[in-house]
Formats: C-alpha cells, sequence, structure tokens
C-alpha cells in the first residue's frame, strides 16, 4: 500500500479536516506532511507574547481540528484582533486571500 492508499479526502476524519481544499491538493497535504515530534509538545514555553504585543486571530468557523470556540476564546483573551472566514483547517490553503488581509493588517498596523 502506498500513501495515497491511507488518504481519505471529504469522507472520514482526514478528509474533514481539509473539506474546502481541491481532493488533489488534499492528498498532497496529507502526503507530505511530517507527525508532530514528541518534543514539540513537551518543550516548556517562556513568557506569553500575547500578554505584550498586539496580535491577530483568524479563525476558521469549519475548522473539525481545533474547535472555533476554542479558538474565539483564546484570541479574546489575548486581545487578538479577530477575523472569521467560513473555512476549513486548511484556511491558508482554501481561502490565502483572507490570510493575506489579516497578515496585512497587522503588518500595517505595526509598522
Amino acid at each position: 500500500m502506498d500513501a495515497f492508499d491511507v488518504v481519505v479526502v471529504g469522507g472520514g476524519p482526514a478528509g474533514e479536516v481539509v473539506a474546502d481544499v481541491p481532493a488533489a491538493d488534499a492528498v498532497v497535504m496529507a502526503v507530505t506532511q511530517r507527525p508532530v515530534a514528541t518534543a514539540v509538545l513537551e518543550e516548556k514555553a517562556g513568557e506569553a507574547a500575547w500578554k505584550t504585543i498586539p496580535s491577530w486571530a483568524l479563525i476558521a468557523t469549519a475548522d473539525r481540528n481545533i474547535p472555533p470556540a476554542a479558538e474565539r476564546w483564546m484570541a479574546r483573551r489575548a486581545g487578538s484582533r479577530i477575523t472569521e472566514a467560513d473555512a476549513s483547517h486548511a484556511v491558508a490553503v482554501s481561502r490565502p486571500a483572507v490570510v493575506a488581509d489579516v497578515i496585512l493588517d497587522a503588518a500595517r498596523a505595526t509598522r
């Protein structure tokens, strides 16, 4: 079995996470991502940057990986400027213009 045999597009959990991305793009995303290393989850964090610097948040309202309600809570706690988009977890792929607008807004505001 090769990597393409294990990709679920549209029907199962993997496909639901990127449901608004073309199937061919979802396959490429699935087979090119590395698993999260344990060290990443165990690394101690320093001082939270959101406590001292401005932040922006883009909430993907159709995200099935990170609940949008949790993202909203974190963004509000950080005092973020919030933008919402009807998009999956792959918002950067499915709605690149929205992502670019948020980045440009942040860049303009922090000049």
